[in-house]
């Protein structure tokens, strides 16, 4: 399984710090760069890479490092996070990483994640590699990645939150470059963070849970999983059907609740843009607060700022960029960011997700206002707003979870343009829809219901169908015709 080591420290890792923690191995081992500078690898006399050691990250957000790894942060300032990845295929090099991590503790203040990985109890004495020899780099050129083969590149890990970290997203780009899929192995006892679970975007691709009854099975479908071909693929029984693990059926209902949201906004290029305004209404409309951190990757390690966000946005244009946004420690919120240009200008697509513990409601009326919002300030084109039974921490678990109910939808003045305002403003649910914007260019709030009931499923499906102009035959929809041309 994983053998990631991270030093949490007070200070910042200085060249000399990190060489001292790089010398545990002895003199027997070299150096080397990778990722265009941005990790360091302890190699054995072959130049095999035994660990790797990610550019440390300054932490402005003292709630990741709980986030993510279930651990408070004691000092007073910002905490460097330095990550060491030891290869999965020697024995003793998860110790090195280990000795690595403790050192810097040692030298800068801090501690080491895991507590009990080997060698951080003994950081003093350098370990013996004599007898370790690394196995050859892998053909993806990825530290992340422990098994690669023809079809997918598989990465082993054991952590509380398996987070969108920079190690991972750097072996996810690999893998859709060299046409393979991303498999991530983990106990049962793992989760996944949101931005992790919506980078998996179906079989091939998969997140493996290792199971003592079963085996494996696939953690976010349930589905019983083998090794087979090069790959993980779902079992088959004697009926050719794909078993359930019992371990992702046998489940516990919650009270605590989920409010996503799903919204994508367009704006002019012009020079006085301003990203991440949309975000913000909407985070601080539905928890009082604004985010206080965001990055490229988990953890999110800069403090929140629209304007860095778009400078950003602007040195990587007309590449896409990808952002996660993530809120204070008592209100558990987290959201992903996606910029790009298209034909119709700046576009932002946002996923925000944010919990609700037992006993706090989910602000479902503040969603007409939101849009109202929205739409006046910030250009919105379409908005989705559903309601989850799942726990407030936002975090994926392995086993069944309840789908989201949808209890809104919006579409902004230029869908509305495109469907006909006739059309839009009359559809045949039992709520009168909201207008939003101007009488001469309107976008449509549509209620759906509480969040609560599977009739939200029939709303949103009766409304689509009617703004597609795909009613069933015979049904006269209000306020004559005219031709959706909404996709």
């Amino acid at each position: 399984m994983t053998k990631d080591v991270i030093a949490l420290t007070d200070r910042m890792p200085d060249a000399w710090s990190v060489l001292a923690g790089l010398l545990a191995g002895g003199p027997d081992l070299h150096l080397r760069s990778a990722a265009e500078g941005a990790v360091i690898q302890l190699c054995d006399a072959q130049d095999r890479p035994l660990v790797s050691i990610e550019a440390p990250l300054l932490l402005h957000v003292p709630a990741e490092a709980r986030r993510l790894l279930g651990v408070t942060q004691t000092g007073a300032g910002p905490t460097w996070w330095t990550e060491a990845r030891a290869s999965t295929a020697v024995p003793g090099a998860e110790r090195l990483a280990g000795v690595f991590a403790a050192r810097l503790a040692t030298l800068l203040g801090g501690t080491v994640w895991p507590p009990d990985a080997p060698g951080a109890d003994d950081p003093a004495h350098p370990v013996d590699t004599s007898g370790i020899t690394a196995v050859p780099a892998p053909a993806a050129a990825q530290p992340a990645v422990d098994v690669l083969t023809d079809k997918v590149a598989v990465v082993l890990q054991d952590r509380p939150v398996i987070a969108m970290t920079g190690w991972l997203s750097d072996a996810l780009r690999a893998t859709l470059t060299s046409e393979r899929a991303l498999q991530i192995v983990t106990p049962r006892h793992c989760r996944l963070s949101l931005p992790t679970s919506t980078a998996l975007t179906g079989p091939p691709t998969r997140w493996v849970v290792q199971d003592p009854d079963c085996g494996y099975y696939d953690g976010l479908t349930g589905a019983v999983l083998r090794w087979r071909d090069g790959a993980f693929h779902a079992a088959k029984d004697t009926d050719g059907q794909s078993p359930a693990a019992s371990a992702f059926t046998d489940v516990t209902r919650t009270t605590e609740r989920q409010l996503l949201l799903r919204f994508r906004t367009v704006h002019r290029p012009d020079a006085d843009l301003v990203l991440g305004g949309a975000l913000e209404t909407a985070w601080q409309a539905l928890t009082g607060e604004l985010p206080t951190g965001w990055g490229t990757a988990e953890p999110a390690n800069l403090p929140w700022s629209r304007r860095h966000l778009t400078d950003l946005a602007y040195e990587r244009a007309p590449r896409p960029t990808w952002t996660v946004t993530v809120g204070s420690a008592d209100r558990p919120a987290l959201a992903t960011l996606h910029v790009s240009r298209t034909p119709d200008g700046v576009e932002e697509d946002i996923t925000l997700a944010i919990g609700f513990r037992d006993g706090e409601k989910p602000p479902v009326p503040a969603l007409a206002n939101l849009t109202a919002e929205l739409t006046a300030r910030h250009n919105l084109r379409t908005l989705l707003a559903q309601l989850r039974e799942a726990h407030a921490d936002l975090t994926v678990p392995p086993h069944f979870q309840r789908p989201p109910i949808p209890f809104g939808f919006a579409l902004g003045p230029t869908e509305i343009a495109e469907t006909g305002t006739d059309i839009a403003a009359h559809p045949p649910l039992p709520t009168t829809p909201v207008r939003l914007g101007t009488t001469a260019r309107p976008g449509y709030y549509y209620p759906l219901g509480d969040g609560e009931s599977a009739a939200g499923w029939t709303a949103l499906e009766t409304l689509l169908r009617h703004l597609r102009g795909t009613e069933p035959e015979g049904h006269d929809p209000a306020g004559g015709a005219g031709s959706s041309r909404m996709s």
